[in-house]
């Protein structure tokens, strides 16, 4: 018996979010591999672009900004996307890379983890 395994949705680590299109934003992702729905990003410094959060880097993204909100194909070239950057509250069951620092990070951004 095959058992197939549904990826997380666009969004799907939302509990709530503000009125209309505040919380979110187009971003440009560094070029990387594939990101699912609820990776916690991080904003490199030197090129104004987000990559996943990384507690150990020393480019920016070592504090978390942001969530993206869709998945992003593998690529090596920047990428559009949008993300999840103010004004919401998130399941943290549903989020990639999340730690203590990042939820700290996230807080100070009025993201809540629930």
């Amino acid at each position: 018996m095959n058992i197939k395994k549904e990826p997380i949705h666009a969004g799907e680590f939302l509990l709530s979010e503000g009125a209309g299109n505040i919380s979110r934003e187009t971003i440009n992702v560094a070029a990387g591999p594939a990101l699912n729905p609820g990776q916690v990003l991080g904003l490199v410094t030197a090129t104004a672009e987000f990559a996943p959060y990384d507690s150990a880097a020393t480019d920016g993204t070592e504090a978390a900004v942001a969530i993206l909100y869709g998945p992003l194909g593998e690529s090596d070239i920047v990428r559009r996307g949008r993300a999840v950057v103010r004004l919401a509250e998130v399941s943290e069951a549903h989020l990639t890379g999340l730690d203590p620092l990042a939820e700290q990070a996230l807080a100070s951004h009025f993201l809540i983890v629930r």
